[in-house]
């Protein structure tokens, strides 16, 4: 069948019964009462089945590891003879087909060595409800004639992790009451050192809606945010599952629990009778509410994962109540766990019973982290260039682990090491010419190819050997420079284009240093070129300087490479056609100076390189940005003053948006949500509008001061903003980016 999500998880009921009472437990306490008629211990027969069906599953999905949480129940009332029984076969089913990783879940009052020794023959993981401390725990983890359960689980989790079982222990879980402490229950879990603390909403619908002591609607999201506060203020000594889960999909990662955020299930449930079931929780809902009709003996799990109850809870965002789908919090809360969501009037397509809960929890983590976990390179342009030069080297490392075996990339190689051990001036000689930002450029088009089968070794390594020799000019260094040439000339990266011989020769020639500049040996001749030599075979980089106290800006016309943009680069400008193009952008820039001073000052920041591009403007003049790093800028040749300027700005906007979207992340890549954009007739996903927005901007504020608005600008500008401001997938960074946007705008409309 196809469009299935594999089960990557089954949860074996191997003892339907227990030996507590505890009063909020799904399973005995709630609406579903099934297993009454089931077995209290599951049959060798359900076992081999389940195994078997597992791993025909795992084979069919190609899975590379598969998860069996053996519950109940109370598990451990199986005994030793049927656990093992369990971990034997499964373990020989899946042998050869994907690693198994075996857990059990219990209240532990059963626990001892004899178990703990079982466990560790097989590897498996144990975790143990405990609810806090004592008064915690007793207010409802009590055994039927209201005993405390309490010291017994003490001894069970001292013993799991005492030696030699403390690496079977998986972590605590807890159930929620806003009747106990919060400070004082994870002091409690904390003290047993689990390896995670889990705390889970305790199950309820609309139907059954949970304990409000106070009959506030945001009891629980208080009471979590609590825990939150005083888990941050000691230095979060315990992973706590929920907690993470809202910081990793806040940062616009995954979510870690099935109980929030938008990601598939891929969990079944196997009863002792050898019925196939949904996940558990649902037994909250109504009689039945899990049943599937299915089975281990008659069915095999694809059928179980084409069943509607299953597939409802792998939609994502659209398998959520249309409030949810409009809510900015989504990505994070997922619509709560799906039993919190049912009504008896229209089943589960609700929010959440805890809908209140959940927003002031997931707004309440956010605005309690948000500044720690904004990515830097947003409002610090040194650390954004430094998070690119390592991106570039990370790069590199990749593209030499694809090349490592050819001979002359392994010699160039060779030399590059060698310049970076040269001290100080190697290093910065090589952090310049690794930083040009067409590095960038032919490091990805070679990883492509060497993606594609296409990778052209000789190619690669020639232009790795260019990228050492020009460091070791750069550094003024003693060390052998050779460089491979073709086409009678070689590109050294940042200083310029060196002819040695005719169209169509290739050979090898030695670079030096001297005292004037650089020397090249090819056969017995040795030519100098260089800054100050004067050989008509040497084409250096020009560059322009955006300001008396800005960095030099290079002229970027010869490196092959910056063939990167959407539309061609010039050929190599003429000495006249160089100076007529520094005079354009003088008195570009100066306007851009005189309009809109913060917004050319920006511009400047980190702009490294220019590339003249063919033809005239084009899209109002906007600037190009290409596949480089974040310090180049194409911009067309032939634009007048004004164009140029506007070139100049945009282009700057959209290279500082793509470097940035290179190290942090704004938004999340998990959907295909479409939002309203104010310039284009189709619906865009949020980097789109993000982009539109981002430059917008930029080019209101500039036409606004150059007295050529465009009518209805601003109003489009602030509805995008507005919609931004409500999309799940923007990050605490892309919130703060937008947050950044807007005050901006609210200078341009002052």
């Amino acid at each position: 069948m196809t469009g299935l999500i594999a089960f990557r998880e089954i949860v074996l009921k191997v003892h339907s019964r227990c030996d507590l009472a505890c009063d909020h437990c799904y399973v005995y306490e709630h609406a579903d009462q099934s297993w009454r008629a089931r077995p209290k211990v599951i049959s060798p027969e359900v076992i081999s089945h389940t195994a078997s069906r597992l791993a025909e599953h795992a084979r069919d999905h190609a899975l590379p590891s598969v998860t069996v949480i053996l519950h109940g129940g109370e598990p451990l009332l199986a005994g030793t003879a049927r656990l093992r029984l369990v971990c034997e076969e499964f373990t020989r089913a899946l042998h050869g087909i994907a690693d198994l990783d075996l857990r059990i879940h219990t209240n532990g009052l059963q626990l001892s060595t004899r178990y703990l020794d079982l466990f560790d023959e097989y590897g498996v993981r144990v975790g143990i409800s405990l609810d806090g401390d004592r008064a915690a725990n007793d207010r409802h983890r009590r055994f039927a004639d209201g005993r405390t359960s309490h010291p017994l689980v003490l001894a069970a989790v001292a013993l799991l992790r005492s030696e030699p079982y403390r690496h079977l222990y998986q972590g605590l879980l807890c159930t929620v009451d806003v009747a106990n402490d919060p400070v004082a229950v994870l002091d409690a879990l904390v003290e047993l050192e689990p390896p995670r603390v889990d705390f889970l909403l305790p199950h309820a619908t609309w139907e059954t809606p949970p304990a409000r002591p106070d009959g506030a609607p945001d009891a629980y999201a208080r009471w979590l945010l609590r825990i939150f506060d005083h888990w941050d203020r000691r230095g979060r000594p315990v992973p706590v599952r929920l907690f993470e889960s809202l910081l990793s999909t806040l940062r616009g990662g995954p979510s870690l629990t099935e109980s929030l955020g938008l990601a598939p299930t891929d969990l079944v449930v196997v009863e002792t009778d050898g019925a196939l079931e949904q996940v558990d929780s649902l037994k909250s809902a109504f009689e039945g509410a899990a049943a599937t009709g299915f089975n281990v003996f008659d069915h095999a799990f694809d059928q179980v994962a084409a069943h509607p109850g299953v597939r409802a809870r792998q939609l994502g965002l659209a398998g959520v109540s249309d409030s949810c789908r409009r809510c900015p919090v989504v990505r994070s809360c997922g619509g709560g766990l799906y039993t919190h969501r049912y009504r008896d009037r229209n089943g589960f397509d609700n929010p959440s019973v805890y809908c209140t809960d959940l927003r002031e929890l997931v707004d309440g983590v956010e605005g309690r982290t948000a500044p720690r976990e904004t990515a830097p390179q947003l409002s610090d342009p040194a650390e954004l260039a430094r998070s690119q030069e390592e991106l570039t080297r990370i790069l590199l490392a990749r593209l030499h682990a694809d090349l490592a075996a050819d001979p002359g990339w392994a010699h160039a190689w060779e030399l590059l090491t060698a310049v970076e051990r040269a001290g100080e001036a190697g290093t910065d000689a090589l952090d310049a010419v690794l930083d040009h930002p067409f590095t960038r450029t032919w490091i990805l088009a070679a990883l492509d190819a060497a993606r594609d089968g296409n990778q052209d070794a000789p190619e690669a390594a020639r232009r790795l050997t260019a990228l050492a020799a020009a460091a070791v000019l750069r550094g003024g260094l003693d060390l052998p420079a050779e460089v491979a040439y073709r086409d009678g000339e070689v590109y050294l990266p940042t200083l310029g284009l060196l002819r040695l011989g005719e169209p169509g020769m290739e050979g090898r020639a030695a670079l030096h240093v001297t005292d004037e500049g650089y020397a090249v040996r090819d056969g017995r001749a040795e030519h100098r070129f260089g800054p100050t030599a004067g050989d008509a075979r040497w084409q250096p980089v020009r560059t322009w300087s955006p300001g008396p106290d800005a960095a030099p800006v290079a002229l970027e016309d010869l490196d092959p490479y910056r063939n990167c943009f959407p539309r061609p680069p010039r050929l190599r400008l003429g000495a006249g056609e160089a100076e007529e193009w520094r005079g354009r952008l003088d008195r570009a820039w100066a306007l851009l100076h005189k309009s809109v001073p913060e917004f050319a000052r920006a511009a400047a920041t980190g702009l490294t390189t220019l590339t003249p591009l063919a033809g005239g403007p084009r899209s109002g003049g906007w600037g190009e940005a290409g596949r480089h790093g974040p310090g180049a800028l194409g911009v067309p040749y032939a634009a007048g003053v004004r164009e140029t300027a506007l070139a100049l700005l945009t282009g700057r906007r959209r290279t500082r948006l793509r470097a940035l979207t290179e190290v942090a992340d704004l938004y999340a890549l998990d959907g295909e949500w479409q939002h309203p954009s104010p310039w284009r007739e189709r619906p865009v996903p949020v980097s789109r509008l993000l982009a539109d927005v981002h430059e917008r901007v930029a080019v209101e504020a500039y036409r606004r001061a150059t007295a050529t608005p465009e009518p209805g600008g601003a109003e489009r500008i602030h509805r995008a903003l507005d919609r931004l401001t409500e999309a799940a997938e923007l990050t605490v960074t892309g919130k703060s980016l937008v947050a950044e946007l807007r005050y901006e705008l609210k200078t341009v409309d002052a």
